[in-house]
C-alpha cells in the first residue's frame, strides 16, 4: 500500500454535517452556563495581567489594540510572547496549546527549528531583501511546480489579499472579460472587489464600507453549493461581456465551514469550461496542509489560476503568491518582458531572499517529514474526540474536520444567511457573542482556537497533546450542559 499523500483520511458525509448543522440552528443556543462563564473569565483578570496592560495601552496608539483580525479575541486580547511546536506561552508565562497556528500557515508547528536555522543563515549571509533577484526565487517557483504541476509558472507577492488581487486582474487581462465570481460566504482577502458577500452569503455590499460601488460592481455571488445559481449568473454574465474567472475555496466557504460535496469542484471546472471563464482557486489555507498537491491535488482538479497565502513561506512573512497556466501567469511578467496587455502588480518586499528561504526549506521539510498527513492524523483524533464529548453530554454540537482543519460549531452563526433574514437579524449578535465567549472559555483552559470554532493541527500535535487538549475542551463543553 502506498503512502498517504494528503491530510484527508475520509471525506466527509455532507449531507450528514448539513443535517447536523442545521439542527444545531433550528434549537435555541446551549450557552456555557453563567456561573461557569464567569469563573472561565475570571482567568483572564487574574492571570493575564500584562496582557490587560499592553493592549490596553496599545488602543492609545492602535486602532482597537491589535493589528490582526485573529487578535481579537474576547475579552481581551493576550499578548504573546513565545511559540514552540504545538505550544504558545503569553507575556504572563500561561501557556496553551496552539491550535491557530498562526491562522493555519504553521503545518510543521510554530518555530519549527530546522527552518529557523535556514533564515538565520540567509540573514547572517545576504539580509531579508535586496531588491534584486535571487536564487531562492527560482528554486521555491520550481518546488512548487513540481508538487502542483497546474502551476506552471508562479508569481510570488505579499499576501493572499494581494494574490487575490492579481489573479483577479490576470484573469480579466487573458480573458477580456470583467465579472468575477465568488461564494457568498467565502473570505479572498479585503480588496475592495472581494468586501462583498463577506461572511455571510447574500449580503453584497454589507461590509463595504469606503469601498465605491464601481469597485465591486463586477463582483456577482452565488449561495453555497448551488450550481444552478451559479449557473443562472454565468448566463447572465454572459448577456452582459462575460465571466473573466470564478473564485471558489476548494473545501468550502471559511475553509469549508461551509463543506462542499466531493464532485463540487470539478462540476464547477465544467461550468467554467462551457462559459470561457477561468477557475481560480483559493488555496490560501489548503495549499500544503491539505498535502503537497493541495486541494486540486485531492480533488483531482485542475484550476486555471491558483491563490497561494499562508502556507507558501510556512508561516514567515510576506506570504503569498499567484500560480497557473504559463499563458495566463505570464501576464505578470515584470519590465519589458509583458506578452500581449500585461496585468500590472508589483510589491518591493514580493519574493524577498527571507521569505523564499522560509518556503523553500518549509516545503522540503514538509515533504521529508510528511508533516500535512501527520497534522491530519491529529486532526482526525481531535474531531473523533470532540464528538465523543458531545454525544456524552448529548450536545447539539458538531464537530468535523478536512484533514488537519477542524470544525466545531456550537453557536451556529456561520451557517445564518439572507435566506433567512428574520433569523439573521434576531440571531446574528446573540450567536456571536456566544462564539467570542466559547473562545475565552476555550483559552481560559489553554486552548487557543481561530474564533472558538475552528482549529488547525499541526505536525507538533502528538497524541498525548490532542488527548490534553480534549480533556480541557470537555471542561468546557461540560458547562454547556
Amino acid at each position: 500500500m502506498s503512502e498517504q499523500k494528503y491530510a484527508i483520511s475520509e471525506y466527509h458525509d455532507v449531507d450528514e454535517v448539513y443535517k447536523k448543522l442545521n439542527n444545531l440552528i433550528s434549537q435555541p443556543m446551549r450557552h456555557v452556563k453563567r456561573e461557569k462563564m464567569q469563573e472561565f473569565l475570571g482567568y483572564f483578570e487574574n492571570q493575564c495581567k500584562r496582557s490587560k496592560e499592553l493592549t490596553d495601552e496599545a488602543k492609545k496608539f492602535i486602532p482597537g489594540g491589535v493589528q490582526h483580525n485573529l487578535a481579537f479575541n474576547y475579552p481581551f486580547p493576550i499578548a504573546i510572547e513565545k511559540t514552540d511546536g504545538a505550544y504558545l506561552w503569553d507575556a504572563d508565562g500561561n501557556q496553551y496549546i496552539d491550535f491557530l497556528q498562526a491562522g493555519g500557515p504553521t503545518v510543521l508547528g510554530s518555530n519549527y527549528a530546522p527552518v529557523r536555522e535556514k533564515v538565520f543563515e540567509m540573514l547572517n549571509e545576504c539580509g531579508p531583501v535586496t531588491g534584486l533577484f535571487h536564487e531562492y526565487e527560482l528554486k521555491l517557483a520550481e518546488l512548487v511546480n513540481r508538487f502542483m504541476p497546474a502551476v506552471e509558472m508562479f508569481r510570488m507577492l505579499g499576501s493572499g489579499t494581494e494574490s487575490v488581487m492579481a489573479a483577479v486582474r490576470a484573469a480579466r487581462a487573458f480573458t477580456k472579460k470583467k465579472y468575477v465570481i465568488k461564494v457568498g460566504g467565502a473570505y479572498h482577502g479585503w480588496s475592495d472587489p472581494m468586501v462583498y458577500g463577506l461572511h455571510i452569503p447574500g449580503t453584497g455590499r454589507l461590509e463595504a464600507t469606503g469601498i465605491p460601488r464601481g469597485a465591486s460592481a463586477a463582483t456577482k455571488e452565488f449561495f453555497p453549493n448551488s450550481l444552478g445559481a451559479l449557473k443562472r449568473q454565468l448566463w447572465l454574465n454572459r448577456l452582459r461581456g462575460g465571466t473573466a474567472a470564478v473564485i471558489v475555496e476548494p473545501l468550502g466557504p471559511e475553509s469549508g465551514t461551509r463543506p462542499v460535496p466531493f464532485d463540487f469542484n470539478q462540476k464547477i471546472r465544467e461550468l467554467c469550461d462551457e462559459f470561457g471563464a477561468l477557475l481560480i482557486f483559493d488555496e490560501v489555507v489548503t495549499g500544503f496542509r491539505v498535502g503537497l498537491g493541495g486541494a486540486q491535488g485531492y480533488f483531482g482538479v485542475k484550476p486555471d489560476l491558483t491563490v497561494f497565502g499562508k502556507c507558501i513561506t510556512g508561516g514567515y512573512p510576506m506570504a503569498g503568491g499567484v500560480g497557473g497556466r504559463a499563458e495566463v501567469v505570464s501576464r505578470f511578467a515584470a519590465g519589458i518582458g509583458g506578452i500581449g496587455e500585461r496585468a500590472y502588480v508589483g510589491g518591493t518586499l514580493s519574493a524577498n531572499p527571507l521569505s523564499c528561504v522560509a518556503g523553500y526549506y518549509s516545503l522540503l521539510e514538509m515533504e521529508r517529514t510528511n508533516a500535512a498527513v501527520i497534522a491530519g492524523k491529529a486532526g482526525d483524533r481531535l474531531t473523533k474526540g470532540l464528538q465523543a464529548i458531545i454525544e456524552k453530554f448529548s450536545l447539539p454540537f458538531v464537530a468535523y474536520n478536512q484533514g488537519s482543519i477542524v470544525h466545531l460549531e456550537t453557536s451556529g452563526v456561520m451557517l445564518l444567511d439572507l435566506r433567512n433574514p428574520v433569523r439573521l437579524a434576531k440571531e446574528l449578535k446573540p450567536r456571536k457573542h456566544m462564539i467570542e465567549e466559547m473562545g475565552a472559555a476555550y483559552m481560559s483552559q489553554g486552548l487557543v482556537t481561530l474564533a472558538g470554532s475552528r482549529m488547525y493541527t499541526s505536525m507538533a500535535d502528538t497524541d498525548e497533546v490532542i488527548d490534553s487538549a480534549l480533556s480541557k475542551f470537555e471542561t468546557v463543553l461540560a458547562a454547556c450542559v
